[in-house]
């Protein structure tokens, strides 16, 4: 693709997702806080280390931070030029993509709300899910950039929309992280086989996402990688409880998980993984998952 294009932010997604960028566009520029690890994704990927000003310069301009709050520092540092496209991965809060929406639109810049799913492993393979909020005319001209980087990408509506399915997503996993910790403290208390029992509630109608691949990938091995960190699912989880608080809704089985995330967070170790929110139910059981 001619379009030049930059992405800012090299975590742990963002160094994976950039590094497919340079398959289909002719010109690919990367900004870090952390200048080094923009360098070393130049070296390493055929990128090119750019300024901040710089990379803001580009015709489509990915980001992927921890929180919005990164994401308008950011913005005020810098003046994009007008017609071009930015592309925010970060798993936001909808009412601040709004407001970053229109305040982009007085330099002429379209912005979407397009966080991703599939942690890192689906960033290194290039197979991400994008949740995209924002015009669809904005979508229809960034979504050849988004495929170098996810396999399923969908215009889930307006501006905001992208980061409320993602907040809505991350909550309904916890759900089913905290659902399946006190299942399998229940059968381990009973004298069952947890591994033969995830075989069938794999087969069975209560599997999830986290019988499938964070109980045997994770727990159940006692691994605990940190690929998508416990802080951030809080943080998702709190934005999914503002939405529901948002639209006046009555959601029990949301507000008791979201406080059980963040009372697994605050008991929880430096840099914990996700999955590591099961150890508070350990704690209060003495049962491991195991």
């Amino acid at each position: 693709m001619k379009k030049t294009v930059a992405f800012i932010g090299l975590g742990a997604m963002g160094y994976r997702m950039a590094a497919h960028l340079p398959q289909h566009f002719d010109h690919v520029m990367v900004w870090n806080r952390n200048f080094a690890k923009a360098e070393q994704h130049a070296n390493q990927y055929a990128t090119t280390a750019v300024e901040l000003q710089q990379a803001a310069q580009a015709d489509l301009i990915f980001s992927c931070l921890p929180t919005s709050a990164d994401v308008n520092d950011i913005l005020s540092q810098v003046q994009c030029k007008a017609g071009s496209i930015w592309i925010d991965c970060t798993s936001g809060v909808p009412e601040l993509a709004r407001q970053q929406a229109k305040f982009l639109a007085q330099q002429g810049v379209d912005f979407l709300d397009a966080p991703v799913s599939g942690q890192t492993i689906g960033a290194e393979n290039a197979s991400l899910t994008f949740m995209v909020g924002g015009s669809e005319s904005a979508f229809q001209q960034a979504q050849p950039a988004m495929q170098a980087m996810g396999k399923l990408i969908r215009h889930v509506g307006e501006s905001g929309a992208g980061f409320a399915v993602k907040a809505v997503n991350n909550m309904m996993m916890a759900v089913h992280l905290c659902a399946a910790a006190e299942g399998f403290t229940t059968l381990k208390a009973h004298g069952v086989n947890l591994q033969q029992a995830l075989d069938c509630i794999n087969a069975s109608s209560g599997k999830s996402g986290v019988t499938e691949s964070a109980l045997p990938d994770r727990i159940l091995n006692r691994s605990f990688p940190l690929t998508f960190a416990l802080s951030l699912l809080a943080k998702d989880t709190g934005i999914a409880i503002d939405l529901v608080r948002e639209a006046k809704l009555a959601s029990p089985v949301i507000a008791l998980t979201q406080s059980l995330i963040q009372a697994a967070y605050a008991s929880s170790e430096e840099n914990s993984d996700f999955s590591a929110a099961v150890k508070m139910y350990e704690s209060w059981s003495k049962i491991t998952i195991e």
